[in-house]
C-alpha cells in the first residue's frame, strides 16, 4: 500500500481474456461495436500479460508501461512538456489506450498517451503537477501506416526488439522511449530527452559500449525507469443485477438526505424526517464519505482488477472520495476553445502492477480521470495535451 491510499486485491485471475483489436473495432464492418464507445455503456480495462511484439509494434496497443508505443510521428510532445510540473524531473510512460472516434474520418486512429512523474513526494495530497496526458489521432489513409489492418503475426527474425528511431527519422531517448534531441557526443548515436537520463545511462554501460555503437539499438540496460509492460484487454462492464441497482440507489438517496441535512445546519426538526436507516447511519456516525467510498467500492466489486473504466460522452467518473472532486470551472477548456468532457479513468488497482511501493513510499493515487476536447480538435496532426484530474484517498476512506 502506498502512503495515504487503499488498494483493492484481485478477486481471482482471469484466464485468457482477449478481445478484438480496437483498429479492426473501427473498421466498418465493426461500427456498431465501435459505437458502444459514444454512448453510455462504461468499458473496462485489465492488465494482462502479453508477448513483447505486441506490445511494441505497430499494432496501436493499448498498454500499460514499457516505451510509448507513438501513434503519429510529428508533433511528439517534446522534453519540456513531459516533465513533472513540482519536481521538474522526466515523466515516465505510464498507460496508452487507443480509442477511435466512429464517425470522425479524421480520427480513424487515435491515441491518449498518460505519463507520470515517478517521485512519491510529488503526489501529496491534492497535487495536480506529476501527471500529463496527451491525444493524437490520423486518418485512414496517412503517411505512417498502411490503409489496411496490420498483420497479426510476430516480427520476422532478426528484427530488432526495440527501436529508438521513427520511420520519420526522429530519434527516441535511450532511456523512456520518448523524443531524444541530445545525441551523445562521442558516438552520436544514442539520443536522449535530458541530460538526467543521459547520465542514467552513462552510468549503467554506456560509457564502456560507447564505442560499440552498431549495438546500440539491442544493448539497452534495465534503467529503472520504465513501468512493467501490460497489455490492457478492454470488456464491457457487465449490467448490474436489480439487487445492486437498488443498493447503488439506496446509497445515493442517504447521500442527498445526508447533504441536506447538512444545508439545514443539523437542526432538531431536521430528523423528523429522516427515515430509520439514515437515522440509523447517523447514529453510527457514517459521514458522506464513507457513502461515496462504499458507492465506489458497490460499482467496482463485480471486476475488482479493473484498472480503466471508459465512457466518452456518457457516464461520468465514479469517484472514490467525496473530497477534490471538480467542478466545471476546475476543468480547463481545450486550447482550441471547447469544453473538455469526461473520457476516461485509471483506478488505483493499477498501482498493483507498477511495482512502485519502496518503504512505505510510493507515488499513490485515488484515481486518475482524464478529461479531452468535446470537439476533438486536430492541429496539423500533433499531440495535444489535454487534462487530467488527479484524486487522493482521504484517511476516512477505508
Amino acid at each position: 500500500m502506498g502512503a495515504g491510499g487503499t488498494r483493492f486485491s484481485n478477486a481471482h485471475f482471469r484466464f485468457g481474456r482477449r478481445s478484438d483489436n480496437f483498429w479492426r473495432r473501427a473498421l466498418p464492418v465493426h461500427a456498431c461495436c465501435a459505437a458502444a464507445r459514444m454512448g453510455s455503456r462504461v468499458e473496462l480495462g485489465f492488465a494482462e500479460e502479453a508477448a513483447p511484439w505486441r506490445l511494441r509494434s505497430a499494432q496501436f496497443p493499448s498498454k500499460v508501461g514499457g516505451r510509448p508505443a507513438w501513434l503519429g510521428e510529428s508533433g511528439l510532445p517534446g522534453p519540456a512538456e513531459l516533465r513533472c510540473g513540482r519536481c521538474g524531473r522526466p515523466c515516465a510512460f505510464l498507460l496508452q489506450l487507443y480509442a477511435p472516434l466512429p464517425g470522425r474520418p479524421d480520427a480513424f486512429h487515435r491515441g491518449l498517451f498518460v505519463f507520470c512523474c515517478r517521485g512519491p513526494a510529488c503526489y501529496r495530497p491534492g497535487a495536480q503537477g506529476p501527471l500529463r496526458v496527451f491525444r493524437n489521432q490520423l486518418p485512414r489513409k496517412n503517411d505512417t501506416y498502411s490503409y489496411d489492418p496490420p498483420p497479426e503475426a510476430p516480427p520476422p527474425e532478426g528484427h530488432p526488439p526495440v527501436s529508438l528511431q521513427l520511420q520519420c527519422g526522429a530519434q527516441l531517448c535511450r532511456v523512456c522511449g520518448c523524443l531524444g534531441p541530445k545525441a551523445c557526443s562521442k558516438c552520436h548515436r544514442a539520443h536522449y530527452c535530458s541530460k538526467d537520463h543521459q547520465t542514467v545511462d552513462w552510468k549503467l554501460g554506456h560509457k564502456l559500449s560507447c564505442a560499440q555503437s552498431a549495438q546500440l539499438d539491442t544493448a539497452i540496460p534495465d534503467h529503472k525507469f520504465l513501468f512493467p509492460e501490460y497489455e490492457i484487454v478492454i470488456e464491457p462492464e457487465e449490467m448490474e443485477t436489480p439487487g445492486d441497482s437498488q443498493t447503488d440507489a439506496d446509497t445515493q438517496k442517504n447521500l442527498e438526505k445526508h447533504d441536506e441535512l447538512a444545508a439545514a445546519g443539523g437542526a432538531s426538526d431536521g430528523f423528523e424526517s429522516l427515515d430509520e436507516e439514515v437515522l440509523e447511519a447517523m447514529a453510527k456516525h457514517e459521514t458522506r464519505e464513507d457513502k461515496i467510498f462504499q458507492k465506489f467500492k458497490n460499482r467496482i466489486a463485480a471486476e475488482p482488477e479493473q484498472i480503466l473504466r471508459y465512457c466518452r460522452g456518457g457516464e461520468g467518473p465514479i469517484w472514490i472520495s467525496g473530497e477534490n472532486i471538480p467542478q466545471m470551472k476546475d476543468i480547463p477548456n481545450c486550447s482550441c476553445g471547447a469544453q473538455r468532457m469526461f473520457e476516461f479513468q485509471v483506478m488505483p488497482q493499477l498501482l498493483n502492477h507498477l511495482k512502485v511501493d519502496s518503504l512505505g513510499e510510493s507515488i499513490d493515487w485515488g484515481t486518475l480521470v482524464v478529461y479531452t476536447c468535446a470537439e476533438n480538435c486536430n492541429q496539423a496532426n500533433g499531440y495535444m495535451e489535454e487534462f487530467i484530474w488527479k484524486q487522493d484517498i482521504t484517511a476516512d476512506s477505508t
